[in-house]
């Protein structure tokens, strides 16, 4: 492997029963990168994190985490790895303390009560020390969770769904200790449903019914996709969005507040119909550059459910 790539996998595939949930995954992540996962629920990211962390076994494919072989040294990739899962999975009738301390014990922490100090520290959880798990507010419970997986210093953190169920600030401070630990060396692989997260991630892929659709910079992504948009705005939205609807250089249409955002990838098409709708004079049109969520959209457009009657 690449002394520069902390994840470097190819043809990743995993099916349960006749389904088949991740078909043929590469990805390659550098050091200290945060990398962010995309996609709709039962897309296949959670098993593609379960098996880059040695949780699960691949049914095929090849490569390395972190120097080890994902199909033969799944246990020496766990004991580098710090995984946060979608549910809270700490004992909620210990206190916060308690569960650091079985943690630590549990990955064989040197100087066990000094490091877990040091972790009820950095998180901002040494006031609370003693209260139970099972108390705490999701925001609260969050950092706990990262408090853990941090607590063997991990060179590789698997975060799935981390802020889903909490508030705008412990998001805000999540994402916070995330750009701390990516400068400290830490490599972050994080599943998100937040276009306001995904442009926190260095690099994106999406993934959509066991499939890699895209990946690169997130910058880039829209770019990649080649779409353009413009920006409509004005009364009766509804009625230009019925309108506007196939029109030339149409291929989606998407509701952003007040505002109605037109895509497509035929550029001169869709500036041609959009000058004919700016010419009645209802709306004020700008062309502004796409958006990962514009993007996003367009590529769900075309995928397709493996878990559908059709793709059966």
């Amino acid at each position: 492997m690449n002394g520069q790539q902390a994840i470097d996998v190819r043809g990743l595939t995993k099916s349960f029963g006749d389904k088949l949930v991740v078909d043929h995954f590469d990805i390659s992540v550098p050091r200290g990168a945060i990398y962010g996962f995309l996609g709709p629920n039962g897309s296949g990211k959670t098993t593609t994190i379960r098996m880059l962390c040695g949780l699960l076994l691949p049914d095929a494919g090849e490569g390395t985490c972190l120097g080890f072989d994902v199909r033969r040294q799944a246990q020496s990739i766990k004991t580098q790895v710090g995984y946060m899962t979608q549910k809270f999975s700490l004992y909620e009738d210990l206190s916060i303390r308690e569960n650091l301390d079985f943690v630590a014990r549990m990955y064989g922490v040197r100087d066990r009560k000094t490091r877990v100090s040091s972790a009820l520290a950095d998180l901002g959880l040494a006031d609370r020390a003693g209260q139970l798990a099972g108390t705490l507010s999701g925001g609260w419970k969050q950092r706990l969770a990262l408090a853990a997986c941090l607590i063997h210093d991990p060179q590789l953190l698997l975060l799935d769904e981390p802020t889903a169920g909490v508030d705008p600030k412990a998001r805000r401070d999540f994402w916070d200790e995330i750009r701390r630990l990516s400068k400290a060396g830490v490599t972050v692989l994080v599943s998100t449903h937040y276009m306001d997260e995904a442009v926190q991630c260095d690099f994106i892929t999406y993934i959509a019914y066991g499939k890699k659709l895209i990946d690169g910079p997130s910058a880039d992504i829209p770019g990649m996709v080649g779409l353009t948009t413009w920006r409509a705005e004005g009364p009766e939205l509804a009625t230009l969005e019925a309108e506007i609807a196939g029109q030339p250089g149409v291929a989606q249409i998407a509701r952003f507040g007040s505002t109605l955002h037109v895509s497509g990838v035929d550029a001169a098409a869709l500036e041609a119909t959009v000058r004919r709708f700016e010419a009645r004079g209802i709306h004020r049109w700008s062309l502004q550059p796409a958006g990962l969520e514009e993007a996003f959209i367009y590529l769900m457009t075309g995928a397709r459910d493996n878990f559908s009657r059709d793709a059966a």
